[in-house]
């Protein structure tokens, strides 16, 4: 499981010309699930997110968590982020799950979430999506859950 992991303003989502979800500062996550990804993955993911320290504290240091901020969540499904651009010009999706594998695995990273964080707003799995987003920093992390070291 891979996510792209943004520090936000603000971030939206809207789906044709209906906003469909929105938040206020926290962090946007795009999500894309891996064939063989499982549960665990999720698990692992969905509590690094959640305790990532990237807000600043007083001193000005990275050294809070959306936990510790009270902040807001937006995840966003995105198989693209499988893509492997190593060959050729074109990307391979060879290594993303299967609609219906990721699709259970995406909800199940937004449950834990939820279970965690006040106010969890999705995108729409598989659906063509407008996301705006005021990347705070900017920072941006990228995290692989099959890259524990």
């Amino acid at each position: 499981m891979r996510a792209v992991v943004q520090r936000v303003k603000t971030a939206s989502v809207t789906i044709g010309s209906e906003e469909i979800a929105a938040i206020d500062k926290g962090l946007a996550i795009f999500l894309g699930v891996e064939i063989g990804d499982d549960i665990s993955d999720a698990s692992y993911m969905a509590e690094k997110v959640i305790n990532l320290r990237i807000f600043e504290d007083e001193a000005g240091k990275m050294n809070k968590s959306l936990l510790d901020i009270g902040g807001e969540l937006l995840i966003v499904s995105q198989f693209t982020i499988m893509g492997d651009a190593r060959k050729g010009k074109r990307p391979s999706f060879t290594l993303a799950a299967p609609p219906e594998e990721a699709e259970k695995l995406y909800n199940d990273f937004v449950n834990i979430c939820q279970g965690k964080i006040a106010k969890v707003a999705t995108g729409r799995f598989q659906a063509e999506m407008l996301v705006k987003i005021f990347n705070d920093g900017p920072v941006t992390i990228l995290l692989d859950s099959k890259k524990l070291f």
